[in-house]
């Protein structure tokens, strides 16, 4: 297993430690499509952007870190947790560690978990094969871009990117059965 602490050499020109905000729109558009029932773990809440949306939803979050941005409990590196602590799981991991972070929740065995992911995350046979393995059960892609910034800071341009929500989900049945695909809306 790779632990996060190494996210910032893993790939030149990205963010110390990978740190991309999540957009509010883009929590409250996951949460216009999805119900999560019981308390919820956000492992990489950087500065609190998805935890902030789903504590004002009312949603019990227990918001954990590698790296301590003033919020959560920083110092825990989620691809080394070996218990659950909420009943599902939801986050924006580090782009890079996107697989370990998918099998690492797997593992745990939450009742539903939600990734913000690039649409491109359905590429490859290795994560096209960990996402049948694992049994991803919806897809809910972004119709507009978002706007991820570095590190927080302050964007001039819009997205270039497609994001989309990725979410498995222990009610899903069926060895065989696809994820479905969806569309979300994050202006709205």
């Amino acid at each position: 297993m790779i632990s996060q602490s190494i996210v910032g050499d893993r790939r030149e020109g990205r963010p110390k430690d990978d740190f991309y905000p999540t957009p509010e729109n883009a929590t409250l558009a996951l949460l216009s499509v999805e119900n999560f029932y019981g308390s919820i773990w956000e492992p990489a809440c950087g500065d609190g952007a998805i935890s902030k949306v789903l504590e004002a939803k009312g949603y019990k979050t227990y918001s954990t870190d590698l790296i301590d941005r003033g919020y959560g409990k920083g110092g825990v590196d989620f691809l080394f947790q070996y218990e659950l602590i909420a009943n599902n799981i939801i986050t924006n991991p580090p782009f890079c560690l996107c697989n370990e972070f998918i099998e690492r929740a797997a593992c745990l065995s939450p009742r539903k978990f939600a990734f913000l992911l690039k649409l491109s995350a359905l590429e490859g046979v290795t994560r096209s094969r960990l996402m049948e393995r694992t049994k991803l059960t919806r897809i809910h892609v972004f119709r507009n871009r978002l706007t991820m910034t570095r590190n927080g800071e302050a964007s001039r341009n819009g997205g270039m990117i497609a994001f989309a929500w990725f979410v498995w989900d222990v009610d899903h049945f069926g060895e065989k059965t696809a994820p479905t695909i969806g569309w979300i809306d994050a202006n709205r």
